[in-house]
């Protein structure tokens, strides 16, 4: 068959976790994941696989792919082969799901010669999430920064994006990405009750536009819930980030910072175990690529 195409989206960062709320706020990064779909003539068969971490579980691709057939009424008429490949570390708080899910399927609704405007795309993509049990919220805030870049703030449950605001110049973001990895669909939600009230605040401080306030007080709140050290943080703020704070459900710590504070806050967390990643603000649009 001739149905091939690939696509890629980019990575996100937290802003606001929308876990304890149900509306969260997300920022794009120049991180990516990049994905093949070639369709079969085996209908129903999908079959995935991850080139940059073969031992993770692929049923997000299967889902996804899935979701977009069955929203074109092709899913007993087509299979599909999937591959993809990232640079962004699984399972620790960096929105590698989300950036999947905005490839495969953009690229599978390309691979069938079809149009889907952009929100329908993201949307299949959070209904594969909660298919696949990789997601607590159905992560709306990190699928639209992943697929549209840029800073957003939504409300998860509508599936609404509120607000989107321009990322400024002259900042880099950096990554703490610890070794062990936290897989979202673990999350227990019912711990998450107590810091309501300070993550409706670091919301609003999103909403006002103060993201990186609302950043550093979402990781002060999530750091403490879910019982991770937030020392990385606070050490990156007092070398001079502008905010610092647990990505996702961590355990990757998100720090924006001045470009000639650079040195100074990777000097003061290369003490701590993990690696560090450095990337920079994403305002490009997921899209099907050559």
């Amino acid at each position: 068959m001739s149905g091939r195409a690939r696509a890629i989206a980019h990575g996100a960062a937290t802003i606001v976790n929308a876990i304890a709320l149900g509306k969260g706020a997300a920022f794009g990064l120049n991180l990516w994941t990049k994905a093949e779909v070639q369709l079969t003539d085996e209908a129903s068969i999908i079959t995935g696989s991850i080139n940059s971490d073969p031992e993770e579980k692929t049923a997000l691709i299967e889902k996804t792919v899935t979701r977009v057939f069955q929203h074109f009424g092709v899913e007993k008429q087509y299979g599909a082969k999937v591959t993809t490949s990232s640079n962004i570390p699984i399972a620790r708080g960096l929105k590698s799901s989300s950036a999947a899910a905005n490839a495969v399927a953009r690229a599978t609704v390309a691979a069938l010669t079809k149009d889907l405007e952009d929100l329908s795309v993201i949307s299949l993509g959070v209904d594969a999430a909660f298919d696949a049990k990789v997601t607590v919220t159905g992560a709306f805030d990190d699928a639209c920064a992943s697929y549209f870049g840029g800073a957003v703030v939504t409300d998860n449950e509508k599936r609404k994006i509120l607000q989107r605001f321009p990322l400024p110049d002259g900042l880099t973001v950096l990554l703490h990405v610890p070794t062990r990895k936290a897989y979202t669909g673990d999350t227990d939600v019912n711990r998450l009750a107590r810091i309501k009230p300070a993550v409706k605040a670091a919301f609003q401080e999103a909403q006002s536009g103060n993201l990186w306030t609302a950043l550093t007080q979402n990781g002060i709140a999530y750091s403490s819930a879910l019982g991770y050290d937030n020392s990385v943080a606070e050490q990156a703020l007092a070398a001079g980030a502008l905010a610092a704070g647990l990505c996702g459900k961590g355990p990757a710590v998100t720090m924006v910072v001045p470009t000639a504070k650079l040195d100074a806050v990777k000097a003061t967390i290369r003490n701590h175990e993990g690696k560090v990643l450095e990337a920079q603000f994403n305002s490009q649009k997921a899209r099907v690529v050559a």
